[in-house]
């Protein structure tokens, strides 16, 4: 449970920094494609998602003799790290539109969503696949 948090806080504080200094030099405005945009950072992080979901997901199911348990990691990994994807672009630019700072701000917003649906999807995931 603790690598599916991680891994998603990691991934999402990337992309904070990512959008941060977007930001910051003026690449994104209100009038930019902001759904291209987020668009595209979802699909980094599906993809990112896909690649170490396989490699954990197979040490976890190694690592502990059930396919299961490594499917749950998987699913876990795959749906938090889209999730980190997501909210590492959306917070600073909900935050730059209220007039907050998303340089100080938005990491622990990020941080604290990526641990809840990183526990939230492991342990569910487990609920129904582990029965």
């Amino acid at each position: 449970m603790p690598i599916t948090a991680a891994m998603g806080g990691n991934a999402g504080v990337q992309v904070i920094t990512v959008t941060v200094r977007a930001l910051a030099t003026k690449d994104i405005s209100p009038s930019s494609d902001l759904l291209r945009i987020i668009g595209k950072e979802l699909l980094v992080g599906l993809i990112n998602a896909c690649v170490f979901a396989a490699i954990l997901g197979t040490i976890g199911g190694l690592w502990f003799g059930q396919l299961q348990i490594g499917l749950v990691l998987a699913g876990a990994m795959i749906f938090n790290m889209v999730w980190a994807g997501f909210a590492g672009t959306v917070i600073p630019l909900i935050m730059n539109r209220l007039g907050f700072d998303p340089a100080t701000g938005a990491g622990p917003f990020l941080t604290t969503t990526t641990d809840c649906i990183g526990f939230f999807s492991f342990l569910g995931l487990a609920t129904l696949i582990l029965r």
